[in-house]
């Protein structure tokens, strides 16, 4: 038997690869299959199956560009409808993969497709249950992505998943391995523990929603505090549903290398914008006037999702040699619309003499040392609402980095302000200062290290824990 998990940190997200005897399965594959397909090919094996947990909303599965390189089939669980062709399997399937068998657990409450699948050993062990969204270590999957109004509430899917935790999870044995679809990080859950993997046995004695409880309280317990989820996540699991374009011809518009003219051309068009995925520390230092900033060194895809218009081609500025990961990493979460990236990144465009605008880096003092002698500064915090609760500049206001979509948000930032920008580390902050270049804001700053720097000057502001208004 051969099990390996192949995480992806920046979604958070895990896939998993299943083997004995040259026949193998993939299960919840990401769109860029290359690492799948070259397992198989080392192990001298064949991938018969695809198994997905659900339709995801977080990402864009490679169910499709898998089943048609490899010629397996995509598996669902009960009541699944799609637009290409599945096998809908049956509660109690059972798959054979080599010696090994895969038995499908109908788990509906994160979705209403959502299933298990229990993988048992050549003697019939239990051995190990993949648990997409249904659980998580320390957490289960949020029961609000499926609601269909009044037909259909969160606490109707909550009291779906309580049925499904006591019926098919609770029963099975401690030492059963758990292998979930995500860890800490990702927005399927409330509060996902670190570890990417655990036991029966460990969930049971540790995971609030596995203590003896009634449903009710469950429900409750798995409804409240749920923040709202990002724009993307109907998107992609409309897309998992309904299918899409093949990888490949993606990175076919997108690696199309345009010279600056063909650039500003383009960038001219209202159904396009620049999208520059180089490190803050450089874009800071000059970038394309109006191009907004997500770098790929943090939890970019996901942010791309949450920011970014789907219904515009993206422009893109990179780090030379960076196109191809840019892409693909936006493709993860849905991107397809692509008009190309500048060729030469921008040292070519700013060496030719093209305009450029900046962002202006402080230090944390710095903005300490301004405060009392300027009436007009505004400190943002662009952090989550709960890390702006549990600590703050007093001055500060909270206007999370996700709210910067809806112009409206920006209303209390005049142009006679002089707007000091901070998140926790220095990342979200120039996300958010590039949308509020593009906005027309531009007296700004942005500074250094953030949050992270600011709380080690507790002498200098004056810190407090309070609930987030905009004044």
């Amino acid at each position: 038997m051969f099990v390996q998990q192949l995480y992806t940190g920046c979604l958070s997200e895990a896939a998993y690869y299943i083997e004995n005897n040259g026949i193998a399965a993939v299960i919840d594959p990401l769109r860029d299959i290359d690492e799948y397909l070259n397992l198989a090919r080392e192990r001298n094996s064949t991938i018969r199956y695809i198994f997905e947990t659900h339709f995801h909303a977080d990402f864009v599965s490679g169910h499709l560009d898998l089943a048609a390189a490899t010629g397996a089939t995509i598996v669902y669980g009960p009541g699944t409808s799609t637009n290409f062709p599945v096998h809908v399997a049956k509660d109690g399937e059972i798959f054979s993969i080599g010696a090994l068998t895969m038995e499908v657990l109908h788990t509906p409450g994160h979705t209403l497709e959502s299933s298990c699948y229990l993988l048992k050993d050549e003697n019939g062990k239990e051995h190990a249950i993949f648990t997409g969204d249904t659980l998580f270590v320390g957490d289960v999957g949020r029961p609000d992505l499926a609601q269909k109004g009044k037909e259909m509430t969160m606490e109707d899917l909550a009291g779906m998943m309580y049925d499904s935790l006591q019926n098919k999870i609770m029963p099975l044995a401690d030492h059963v391995i758990v292998y979930p679809a995500h860890g800490a990080g990702s927005s399927c859950g409330k509060n996902l523990g670190p570890e990417t993997f655990s036991t029966i046995g460990e969930q049971k004695a540790s995971n609030y929603a596995l203590q003896q409880q009634s449903k009710e309280d469950f429900i409750k317990a798995v409804t409240d505090g749920l923040a709202a989820p990002p724009q993307y996540f109907p998107i992609n699991a409309q897309i998992n549903k309904e299918g899409y374009e093949s990888l490949n011809a993606v990175l076919e518009k997108g690696m199309e290398a345009l010279d600056i003219e063909a650039f500003k051309k383009k960038a001219k068009n209202d159904t396009t914008f620049i999208l520059d995925t180089r490190k803050a520390s450089v874009f800071t230092e000059g970038f394309i006037p109006g191009s907004i900033f997500i770098g790929l060194e943090g939890r970019f895809a996901e942010w791309a999702g949450s920011l970014l218009p789907f219904d515009k081609e993206i422009l893109l500025v990179t780090e030379p040699g960076k196109e191809k990961e840019s892409i693909v990493r936006l493709a993860r979460v849905g991107f397809e619309k692509f008009g190309g990236h500048l060729a030469g990144g921008f040292e070519h465009w700013k060496n030719k003499g093209e305009p450029t605008d900046m962002i202006i880096d402080v230090e944390a003092d710095e903005l300490a040392m301004d405060m009392p002698f300027d009436p007009q500064l505004v400190i943002v915090d662009v952090r989550k609402v709960p890390e702006y609760a549990d600590g703050h500049i007093k001055e500060a206001l909270n206007i999370p980095l996700d709210e910067l979509i809806d112009p409206g948000s920006m209303a209390h930032l005049e142009d006679n302000h002089n707007i000091y920008v901070h998140c926790a580390g220095g990342y979200r902050s120039v996300i958010a200062a590039s949308l509020m270049k593009k906005q027309g804001i531009h007296n700004l700053r942005n500074v250094l290290g953030g949050w992270g720097q600011i709380k080690e000057l507790k002498d200098k502001f004056s810190i407090e824990k309070t609930t987030a208004v905009l004044n």
